[in-house]
């Protein structure tokens, strides 16, 4: 991932991204807009089904991308239209490429712990996620993904139908292939056998989950076939969905699971199953209150006591006639806070004393995370929250809302039935945050307690970032790919002097990095963790500057000082200043020799992750001595660094117990270039 070239298309031809284009394995025309003129079943008079191919017409929406928005490197943007390097295999910036991969980020200082995380009932948790819009809807019968870099990253694919739901068209949990390994070093196209989905979409969501990547993944373009209704002339004008209905039983709606679920009609059922898996660690105890019960009802020889009270008198009331009755109060909250989201609001229809404790007791929802529950977040979600949110530390609203499910009203009246007392606050990718001074109403309310905010792609319609001056007690500060400007940064930072974590990559250019890293050293002295990657804005002043945090255990420096002639003496000054470090980024800062590396292998005994992609003026044998140095490396990326042995890399793959990441420029062999790919 070394080009970053501007927004200029290479071949300069608009038109050619929507182009036909053949496989091998597939002779049909794909093209950006096609109807087939092939054989069609008619239905009655109404019109006939046709078959519809097309590409991505727009991306609406995505968790992350390794380029940024002033480039098309690595953009999401290049899903968009037909393939332009398939059947390639290689590292293309004309493709689409998330920041992370593998397990590293999530071993780094700054990985965040997930809320409840009884919630991730999934076998693969989603990472990324990107939104893709085409231009007619149609019912889905095949999605075609072109991965043209280490694929097999997907593990779910949506859509989002006419009917305003979602509905899950594949999920690697469920495929029948989901063990099969994939090819590696080869380009692909994944094209999984779809659930049936009778109603049109125009809106596919793909998802990925990055643990068994070893290097970022890239797509190239993505081809959704699906069949769309034609009316015949007499009923043009109709609303597609009406003649749908008009169709009878096999185009009738798809039933979805909703979030509150409706009472099974095998109550009893649903009830032996809770005990079951609730009741095995206090059997031995609820015995011995039945024997103690007993003892006493023999002393006392009371008649009439409440039932609650009353065994018989010969024997202890054995497991098999437990109820719900002679449970405590306090053993089924216990069992009831090991309940993820989804399975509470079911217990809750239960019975009535399911419903008391799901309902009633506030402190099951002290942690609150409903990003698993993305698809099914709505505003009478919310309204139902509310009721049970009063003493709510920890939230997390990530990746909702989208398509309007959630408006700022909704978030705003939401926010005023929590207790202030609010500790954490997850607000990724909320469309709904732009508006009507939603940053305000978190700030006014949460100001006094509040420990970590994270706004990744937070961009507000009006540029507007004041509501963040009231807080004074911010440890992590996580604004990715936010428009904040340089003065509303400098008073965050002034006000908030015990930050652990900050984070600012991707932040907007007007952003002057060096006054950023001058305030950092003056006020957040006891940062753990700094991510500044792409900051054009960063010199070797402000590198300095840092370099008085001592306590920083990771930074991602990746793409900075790239107009310094020698910013190695700033580097070595501020690795010198932190022995501590574990995680060292340096992408792409070409200016960086063998003399740097050596003072981070002298200097860094603690360094487990460590990019040098794209920096041409380290020696083989450098690597290798950082390699014996730094025992506890465990990530190593050398990838676009022209001047290493291939062989001696090779060979250290078997010696040290560190993931070597290597790509090479490709200069025009296609995909040869997998060849000297290998991971």
């Amino acid at each position: 991932m070394l080009s970053d070239y501007s927004l200029v298309s290479s071949d300069g031809d608009e038109s050619s991204s929507y182009a036909e284009y053949t496989t091998e394995d597939d002779t049909e025309e794909d093209v950006f807009f096609q109807l087939s003129g092939g054989q069609q079943e008619p239905v009655g008079n109404m019109g006939k089904l046709v078959t519809i191919k097309q590409y991505v017409q727009d991306v609406v929406d995505f968790s992350s991308q390794y380029g940024s928005d002033t480039s098309i490197s690595y953009t999401a943007f290049n899903v968009t239209g037909k393939p332009s390097k398939y059947p390639d295999y290689g590292d293309f910036p004309e493709t689409f490429a998330f920041r992370t991969y593998g397990p590293w980020w999530k071993l780094a200082p700054s990985a965040r712990t997930e809320f409840s995380p009884q919630n991730f009932t999934d076998a693969s948790p989603v990472d990324d996620y990107i939104l893709l819009r085409f231009e007619e809807p149609v019912c889905p019968e095949m999605i075609k993904i072109f991965e043209t870099y280490n694929p097999g990253g997907i593990v779910r694919i949506w859509a989002y139908t006419l009917t305003e739901q979602w509905v899950c068209l594949w999920d690697i949990c469920e495929a029948d292939d989901s063990g099969s390994p994939v090819e590696r070093n080869k380009a692909r196209v994944f094209c999984p056998r779809l659930k049936a989905c009778l109603d049109p979409t125009r809106y596919i969501r793909l998802e990925f989950n990055h643990i068994r990547l070893q290097y970022s993944t890239q797509l190239d373009a993505v081809l959704l076939v699906g069949q769309k209704f034609v009316p015949s002339g007499n009923l043009k004008g109709k609303h597609p969905l009406s003649l749908l209905v008009e169709k009878g039983p096999i185009l009738k709606k798809l039933e979805l699971e909703k979030f509150r679920p409706v009472v099974s009609a095998d109550r009893e059922a649903i009830l032996q199953e809770f005990l079951r898996t609730g009741l095995d660690e206090f059997v031995q105890e609820f015995s011995q209150q039945q024997e103690d019960r007993t003892i006493a009802a023999r002393n006392e020889n009371q008649s009439g006591s409440d039932s609650r009270s009353e065994t018989p008198t010969d024997q202890s009331t054995s497991v098999d006639e437990l109820t719900l009755d002679h449970l405590p109060y306090e053993v089924l909250f216990k069992i009831m806070s090991f309940l993820d989201l989804r399975s509470m609001y079911r217990c809750g229809r239960v019975c009535r004393t399911f419903n008391q404790i799901v309902t009633v007791n506030s402190l099951l929802y002290s942690e609150v995370n409903l990003k698993p529950y993305w698809n099914c977040v709505s505003s009478a979600l919310l309204q139902s929250l509310k009721k049970r949110c009063a003493y709510t530390k920890k939230l997390d609203l990530s990746w909702c809302g989208m398509f309007n499910k959630l408006t700022s009203t909704d978030f705003k009246d939401f926010l005023s039935g929590c207790d202030r007392s609010l500790t954490h606050l997850r607000l990724d990718s909320c469309k709904f945050l732009g508006a009507n001074n939603c940053l305000e109403a978190i700030g006014s309310h949460c100001f006094e307690n509040l420990r970590e905010l994270t706004l990744q792609n937070y961009h507000p319609e009006v540029e507007d970032f004041s509501g963040l001056y009231y807080f004074r007690n911010l440890e992590r500060l996580d604004l990715n790919r936010t428009t904040i400007n340089t003065q509303s940064l400098l008073i965050v930072l002034a006000r908030n002097e015990h930050l652990r974590h900050l984070n600012l990559a991707f932040c907007s250019l007007d952003v002057n990095m060096d006054d950023i890293a001058l305030q950092i050293s003056k006020y957040n002295r006891q940062l753990i963790s700094l991510d500044m990657w792409k900051s054009h804005s960063l010199t070797s002043l402000g590198l300095e500057a840092l370099s008085k945090c001592t306590f920083l255990e990771e930074v991602d420096f990746g793409w900075c000082l790239r107009e310094e002639p020698s910013p190695g003496e700033s580097v070595r000054l501020l690795v010198k200043s932190c022995p501590g470090l574990k995680k060292l980024f340096l992408a792409a800062i070409r200016g960086l020799t063998d003399r740097d590396l050596e003072v981070i292998a002298n200097s860094c005994e603690n360094l487990e992750q460590l990019d040098l992609m794209g920096i041409m003026g380290i020696s083989t044998e450098m690597c290798y001595r950082l390699l014996c140095r730094c025992r506890k490396l465990k990530l190593l990326d050398l990838s676009f660094c022209d001047n290493l042995d291939e062989l001696q890399i090779a060979l250290w793959r078997d010696c040290f117990d560190v993931a070597i990441k290597r790509s090479l420029v490709d200069f025009g062999f296609g995909s040869q270039r997998s060849q000297h790919g290998e991971f």
